[in-house]
């Protein structure tokens, strides 16, 4: 099945590029020698993007484990300010305590 504009390359008008057209190997019948050729351009096609592809996987990782780092430091952040707060806290109630103890010892 040819894709819409692909026509036959024997029909290109003079001057004009033909284009490929595409083929469902399922359908159309196709010699083993066009089946290999096939295979190789997948491959090479394969190789010239798997540089960019590995890139890209990289930065993505490296990007998930600093997210996974940020979530992982602020939650010890939060916990430390959380202690923090309640050691203020128990302070107040220890220096209410006194001032009580005062109000009531004069």
């Amino acid at each position: 099945m040819a894709a819409s504009g692909g026509g036959d390359p024997l029909d290109a008008k003079p001057g004009e590029a033909q284009f490929a057209q595409r083929i469902d190997p399922t359908r159309d019948k196709l010699t083993p020698e066009q089946l290999h050729f096939m295979r190789q351009v997948q491959l090479a096609q394969w190789q010239k993007a798997l540089p960019q592809r590995r890139t890209r996987n990289i930065v993505t990782g490296l990007g998930f484990g600093a997210l996974a780092l940020a979530i992982y430091g602020y939650t010890f952040y939060s916990v430390s300010q959380e202690r923090f707060l309640d050691e203020l806290e128990e302070e107040a109630k220890a220096a209410r305590a006194r001032a009580l103890a005062r109000a009531s010892g004069s």
